[in-house]
Parts: C-alpha cells; structure tokens; sequence
C-alpha cells in the first residue's frame, strides 16, 4: 500500500470515529410531572432532557420512542420510557421523538424507517441499528426488559 493510500485510510478511519463519537443519545430523561393520565389533554412536552434532538446511532442498542404530545397512551408509554432510561440508561441508548417539536436530521430518518401514522411507537435497535422490535401501540416495561436485557447482555449495569 503506498503512503497516499495509508495516510487517506488513515484520516478516514480518524474522521469517521471521531464523527461517531459525537453521536449521542438524549441523556438526563425527566418526566414532565403535569401529565394528565386521565386524558388527550395537550400537557406539554411528555419527556424532557439533555440532547433531544440526538438521533439513534450504532454501537450499543437504542430505544427509540415516538410520540405526539397530547395522547393519552403516549403519556403512559412516556412513563414507562423514563423508567426503562433510569435501568438501563449507559448501556442504551434512548431516542425520544415528540411529533410535537422540530426534528433533527436523525430522527427525520427515524421516523420515514419507523413512523406510520400511528403513535405511540417503539423500537428498539440492536447495536447494528436493526430493528428487534418495532410496533405501534403501547409495550409494557416488563416485555421491554426482555429485549433490552438479552441486547445488553455483558454490559455493567
């Protein structure tokens, strides 16, 4: 190989891990403490946080949650979402998507693979960015676990 090729591998593979690293998940998930479980009611944002905007990215399993704000299995899947986040928040990654708000590249590309006019949804990537599970409706926390537990296998908890 000669030295141009070694050097344009070079700088590839440093640009490319350097741009993964940049990538991350929403961290710091709160449930907004004024949703009304009893109701449609429009309540504001169900789940806030740091880095909303993020999308999913590969190398660990995401949890991915799309949602539109004033729905009411939405707010029920939301608390669910916040608790899953506080099991197994680094060794997943959690993608929160409020139909609601402005979407980030990312989860533009989210919703077109994943969104099909039914809320809320989930899914959840393994750390190729395959989807193991992924349907509308709500999905209890226990099957969640399931899921999560047999991707996360190895990791610290």
């Amino acid at each position: 190989m000669t030295i141009l090729k070694t050097l344009c591998l070079i700088t590839l593979l440093v640009g490319s891990f350097a741009a993964s690293a940049n990538l991350r998940a929403a961290e710091n998930l709160r449930l907004n403490p004024r949703l009304d479980y009893s109701s449609d009611s429009q309540d504001g944002p169900l789940i806030t946080g740091d880095r909303i905007e993020d999308g999913a990215v590969r190398g660990k399993p995401n949890y991915v949650f799309i949602f539109g704000e004033g729905c009411y299995n939405s707010k029920r899947q939301a608390r669910r979402t916040v608790s899953l986040y506080g099991k197994y928040k680094g060794r997943v990654r959690f993608v929160i998507i409020d139909l609601d708000k402005p979407h980030s590249a990312g989860q533009q590309s989210l919703i077109k693979a994943h969104y099909h006019g039914f809320i809320p949804h989930v899914a959840i990537l393994n750390a190729k960015g395959n989807a193991i599970y992924d349907k509308p409706g709500e999905v209890s926390e226990a099957d969640v676990s399931g899921i999560l537990d047999t991707l996360t296998v190895g990791s610290s908890k």
